[in-house]
């Protein structure tokens, strides 16, 4: 009876993830198109048309580029808080009133036998948040997009049995790359993403000597790398005396494929 999760796409071309329990299929952003998104549920043997929800963290297109026609297709109702509507409403198109409903900061909603809080995050979009979800006493987190990873999200994710972490790019790769000096300066503001480095030390101030295991997420595509993020959180966390593959399980996420279906 237990809950299971897929990151079914992860990084800036899109955003996926699925999580399910013996009554619930909840997916979490659309960032990939409605091709796209049915082909990834089929790499992980799941229908979409089984799904209860699609909630949304945030408008930017990474997050909603299939939201609208995957919702019309398989007729599923979209959750998102009222700036975010607002935001991404012309994106997503025409969708019946039974399929749009509000799920606000700061608030805990009930889905069948799963439960879901939500919490803001710093991030340049209208009211970006992510999720933690409960179910037969196992906690799943999904914190990405996060300029910071501030004191009051590290109490309300801390105690996690599974995370989705961002961990979005190499500093140093970052300064010397491609980018534009105000693309480099936005990601590494407190409205960007968080940076390899950064990831661990919010996940020490986070863990305890539970078993965790920690899936690195939304990685840059330019500035980043699975190897070196994995190293570097790694590299980190044993310096603060953490025990990486034995207490900390640390995992990939890619951004064409999913992860297999994962107990928490």
């Amino acid at each position: 009876m237990a809950m299971r999760f897929s990151v079914l796409a992860s990084g800036s071309t899109g955003n996926a993830m699925y999580v399910e329990t013996p009554s619930q299929k909840i997916l979490v952003d659309a960032g990939l198109t409605g091709k796209k998104m049915d082909e990834l549920f089929k790499k992980i043997d799941r229908d979409p048309k089984q799904l209860d929800a699609l909630l949304v963290t945030h408008e930017h297109s990474d997050h909603i580029k299939g939201a609208g026609i995957f919702a019309r297709k398989h007729n599923l109702p979209i959750y998102a808080n009222e700036k975010t509507w607002k935001a991404m409403e012309k994106q997503i198109g025409q969708l019946n009133t039974d399929q749009k409903f509000h799920f606000n900061q700061e608030t805990v909603k009930q889905f069948g036998d799963l439960e879901v809080e939500s919490f803001g995050v710093s991030h340049d979009a209208a009211d970006p948040m992510f999720y933690c979800f409960r179910h037969e006493g196992r906690k799943l987190v999904i914190a990405t997009d996060m300029g910071y990873v501030s004191e009051r999200i590290k109490k309300t994710i801390a105690g996690a049995n599974s995370y989705v972490f961002e961990s979005n790019h190499d500093l140093n790769m970052l300064r010397v790359g491609r980018y534009p000096w105000n693309v480099k300066r936005r990601i590494i503001s407190d409205m960007g993403h968080v940076s390899n480095e950064d990831a661990a030390l919010a996940l020490h101030d986070i863990v305890d000597d539970t078993p965790i295991h920690v899936y690195l997420a939304h990685l840059s595509l330019d500035n980043n790398m699975k190897d070196l993020a994995r190293m570097t959180v790694k590299q980190v966390l044993e310096q603060e005396g953490h025990q990486v593959g034995k207490t900390i399980h640390l995992h990939d996420t890619d951004p064409y494929s999913p992860t297999a279906l994962c107990v928490v």
